[in-house]
């Protein structure tokens, strides 16, 4: 601490002998700016009104004990940490914890030795320096970190959004077809009751889980006579596809799960690694059954959108086959809300 920050600190002396007072302005005067009170009302009515880096408290006071004082004090939320080293004549080691179990900070004994005060008031001014500045540094760092994490959340939200209208671009049919599988997974996720924070990773890989129809042919993709066996194989790769690109994100690593998993068999019959049962990835179970959703609710090059009872049946039917019985049961419960047809719609 330099001596031009020490010079504005404030102390306020808290004596009811002018002698003592004298004396300490005699110490101190040059080094910090002195307030004076001569009773303990006085002293807390100057605390009220004007900020004090430190109180040089005597233990007796002509209204009042010392110790009381420091309690008022410390009973008060705004002087809790406002440090008070207390001046008595007594020397025993008793008087010592008397003052530190009232919350004091230090003891000066009277008669005063100049340079013992000198070096406590500056020792206890320093410390205090460094505690309310290495708070405000603390909370300058955490608000950097919390706009950067921000800024960096918004980044990957925009580009995720980015990433999904251009895999929906690719099928003049299926557009929004990423988002609504999305917000329907996270749907599902509300209706489990999952924490906010793993509505919002199924939030994502929803969106993404078709990230690998990049890689695979529009011309295959826009198809709407029956595929061929070779272009039905190109179109499973897009779930290999979609991971491995994925998988690059290190900061999310299950992000690649929704897009490899997403076609597995609740029965092991699907693909591309034949995963039955538990085996599926948790998440990618939720988003098989919000896609199966969206896909016969949503218009396809071949047909319409398929009335609110088939969707219904087909789901009911796949319970325990195709879909995680579970999650199955919870699209349904959704579906059978949805009294007007209109989940689709949004």
């Amino acid at each position: 601490m330099q001596i031009s920050q020490l010079r504005q600190t404030t102390v306020l002396v808290v004596d009811g002998s002018e002698a003592d007072c004298q004396k300490l302005h005699q110490i101190l005067d040059p080094r910090v700016q002195l307030e004076e009170a001569k009773s303990g009302s006085e002293a807390l009515s100057i605390v009220n009104r004007s900020f004090v880096d430190l109180i040089l408290l005597s233990s007796k006071l002509p209204d009042m004990n010392g110790f009381e004082l420091l309690r008022k004090l410390r009973h008060d939320t705004r002087f809790r940490d406002l440090p008070v080293i207390v001046m008595t004549h007594e020397q025993t080691q008793k008087a010592e914890a008397a003052v530190v179990m009232a919350g004091g900070f230090d003891i000066i004994r009277k008669p005063f030795v100049p340079i013992i005060v000198v070096k406590k008031v500056e020792q206890v001014l320093e410390l205090e320096y460094l505690h309310r500045n290495l708070k405000k540094e603390v909370h300058r760092q955490t608000r950097l970190a919390e706009d950067r994490l921000a800024s960096s959340e918004r980044l990957f939200e925009e580009t995720v959004m980015a990433l999904a209208k251009t895999i929906d671009a690719k099928d003049a049919y299926t557009r929004g077809h990423s988002q609504r599988v999305a917000r329907y997974a996270r749907h599902i996720a509300f209706k489990l009751g999952w924490l906010e924070e793993e509505q919002r990773k199924i939030y994502f890989m929803g969106i993404l889980h078709d990230i690998g129809k990049i890689g695979v042919p529009e011309s295959i993709i826009n198809k709407t006579a029956r595929l061929t066996d070779e272009e039905y194989n190109k179109i499973k790769q897009h779930t290999v596809i979609g991971s491995e690109i994925l998988e690059l994100v290190a900061e999310f690593p299950e992000l690649s799960i929704g897009a490899r998993s997403h076609h597995e068999r609740y029965d092991g019959k699907g693909y591309p690694d034949g995963f039955a049962g538990s085996q599926i990835p948790v998440y990618a179970r939720v988003i098989a059954v919000a896609d199966a959703y969206d896909a016969m609710t949503s218009k396809r090059s071949y047909r319409g959108v398929l009335p609110q009872d088939v969707v219904r049946g087909e789901i009911a039917k796949g319970r325990g086959t195709q879909f995680d019985p579970q999650f199955a049961d919870v699209m349904l419960q959704i579906i059978d809300e949805d009294e007007e047809y209109i989940l689709h719609e949004r």
